[in-house]
């Protein structure tokens, strides 16, 4: 039963991660070929800081969900990565959404 309410419990924490603490701002300002990033003049944050700031958000929610650093880690840069290449329109957003569920169920085998 407790891996079972890990999954809910990193399956809750990416929802709240992705969509309640994502703000329209870092939603926009981390894609790099985002309208706001167009005037070089621009006070707005650079793209690679609201990006990782964002994937700072999901790796210290599952740290906080495993307890695990690694994990944390892992989570970080795999969302970076997914982000990263959705934002750039390699993957959509339901392959998106699919990369992050799956690696959730991924950390449930180092649990």
């Amino acid at each position: 039963m407790q891996l079972l309410e890990t999954f809910f419990l990193l399956l809750f924490g990416h929802a709240l991660a992705d969509f309640v603490l994502q703000p329209e701002a870092m939603d926009q300002g981390k894609n790099r070929n985002a309208a706001i990033h167009s005037n070089e003049q621009s006070l707005f944050p650079h793209w690679s800081y609201w990006l990782a700031a964002h994937s700072l958000i999901h790796g210290g929610i599952v740290f906080l969900i495993t307890g695990n650093v690694v994990l944390g880690l892992i989570e970080a840069i795999a969302h970076w990565l997914t982000d990263y290449y959705k934002c750039e329109g390699t993957i959509s957003m339901h392959q998106d959404q699919s990369i992050h569920i799956a690696c959730k169920v991924g950390y449930l085998f180092f649990i």
